[in-house]
């Protein structure tokens, strides 16, 4: 007999009632008395579990009565829809088929785990209910950002993982090396010229530079892969392995870049909540309270588009005892992003931030002290998004780069898209645990990473 999935049969319900089916799972459950029983079951097709009803007219009904959790096991029944019930239907069972049967010391029993244990367990917890609903979300999520791009005439580009150049200029590259560190220890000194690419090279923070290359061929390329930070950071929304998205648009200023990652936005928070309800039902009700009309008021909100400097002048003007004081020319604080998303009831853009804090491949504005850069801030998660225009006169980034003491040498390719056939160009880099983290209501990005890679944590 066909193997059915878990959820064909709660998408197809009135076609399987009164029909024999065989399905496959791992028990979440099993209850028992002394002629019947109960069993959870989930396949890992659907967040719901499916229940099976046994008897004593089973052969093995003794052994299925010592079911543990997580046995994996193959059921034959018929299923009958139980519509007074809490469930749709149940499995009456004519045959079960013990594969595995799961030892006692299964480490997730049947009670409350705190996320901080479940990360000692990562190789078990998609088997929860919490982390089945946050990974099956960052499936869907992750076919939707695909599905939005290549729908909008988008080249997929695959950045390079090893690189020599630092997109972001701020030397937190994980170095990459085939030497004998042992041995560079003791003489205390580093010939890169016999290191296996002959120079200094590290794992990429971005692959915007490389993507700008591609953009000036296809008009419009995107990237949606991993990054890597040797950042010693250990917050709440900082990972040292994480996942990038990275459009990169010809012929596109700040303006219009501003309407792509609003639209973006908006069209995969909506293919998730088409997609995810039983999952987003779930994390609305024990995770994040509000989550659903969170991601709905989203939908129907034009995001607020306002200048850095505005900002700063209604943080200063706000009667707030700040813990860090807002100042012109600085950087903006969780707390000041909390505020500024609250006091405009929404997302908002902050643009043309202090040229000083920003990369050194932004578009300088004729002011001489800002560039034409702009951050997505969003009720609930802080920053999502951060993107520019970038600076598109040769002599400008010549410039710029010298005024950073930056290696010009090393990125000539990169200057001399500004001499063939430069134009105006603009992009974004969206973390995609960042917005998992916003779609979720999941607090750490711990939580929304299969598995985590932050300072002095690297298992599995």
């Amino acid at each position: 007999m066909q193997k059915i999935t878990v959820r064909d049969l709660y998408k197809n319900t009135a076609t399987y009632a009164n029909q024999e089916v065989y399905i496959c799972g791992w028990v979440r459950t099993c209850r028992d008395s002394k002629t019947f029983g109960f069993i959870e079951l989930n396949d890992g097709s659907f967040f719901k579990n499916v229940q099976v009803v046994y008897d004593n007219t089973l052969a093995n009904f003794e052994d299925i009565t010592k079911l543990s959790i997580s046995s994996s096991i193959k059921v034959t029944g018929t299923l009958v829809e139980t519509p007074e019930a809490k469930q749709p239907f149940e499995i009456k069972a004519t045959n079960v088929e013990i594969e595995c049967l799961s030892p006692n010391d299964y480490p997730l029993q049947k009670k409350g785990h705190t996320t901080e244990f479940l990360r000692e367990h990562a190789y078990l917890r998609p088997r929860t209910n919490l982390f089945s609903a946050v990974f099956r979300i960052r499936s869907v999520a992750a076919i939707a950002i695909h599905n939005y791009f290549q729908s909008q005439g988008y080249i997929y580009f695959h950045a390079p993982l090893i690189t020599a150049n630092d997109g972001e200029g701020a030397g937190e590259m994980f170095q990459v090396t085939t030497l004998d560190l042992d041995k560079i220890a003791e003489s205390g000194k580093v010939d890169y010229s016999k290191d296996f690419f002959g120079k200094k090279v590290g794992l990429t923070v971005t692959g915007q530079l490389e993507g700008e290359t591609f953009a000036m061929a296809y008009g419009k390329i995107y990237t949606f892969g991993p990054s890597f930070r040797a950042e010693n950071s250990n917050t709440k929304t900082h990972a040292s392995e994480f996942w990038m998205i990275e459009p990169e648009i010809a012929f596109c200023d700040l303006e219009e870049l501003m309407d792509i990652e609003e639209d973006m936005l908006k069209y995969i928070v909506q293919d998730v909540l088409d997609k995810c309800p039983e999952e987003m039902a779930f994390l609305n009700k024990f995770i994040a309270p509000g989550l659903i009309e969170k991601l709905e008021k989203l939908l129907n909100s034009k995001f607020t588009r306002i200048s850095h400097e505005d900002v700063i002048t209604i943080l200063k003007e706000a009667n707030v005892d700040w813990e860090f004081k807002p100042e012109y020319g600085e950087d903006i604080a969780k707390e000041h992003e909390k505020y500024i998303t609250e006091h405009f009831n929404g997302p908002v853009f902050i643009t043309n931030w202090p040229k000083d804090i920003k990369a050194f491949y932004m578009k300088q504005n004729p002011d001489g002290k800002t560039v034409a850069a702009v951050d997505l801030e969003v009720p609930g998660a802080g920053e999502l998004m951060g993107g520019s225009q970038r600076e598109e006169n040769y002599d400008k980034l010549l410039a710029r780069m010298n005024e950073l003491g930056m290696n010009t040498e090393e990125l000539d390719w990169y200057l001399n898209l500004r001499k063939y056939g430069s134009c105006v160009h603009s992009g974004f880099g969206m973390g995609f645990e960042r917005l998992l983290i916003y779609l979720t209501g999941v607090e750490n990005i711990r939580d929304v990473i299969p598995y985590y890679r932050t300072p002095g944590n690297c298992d599995f």
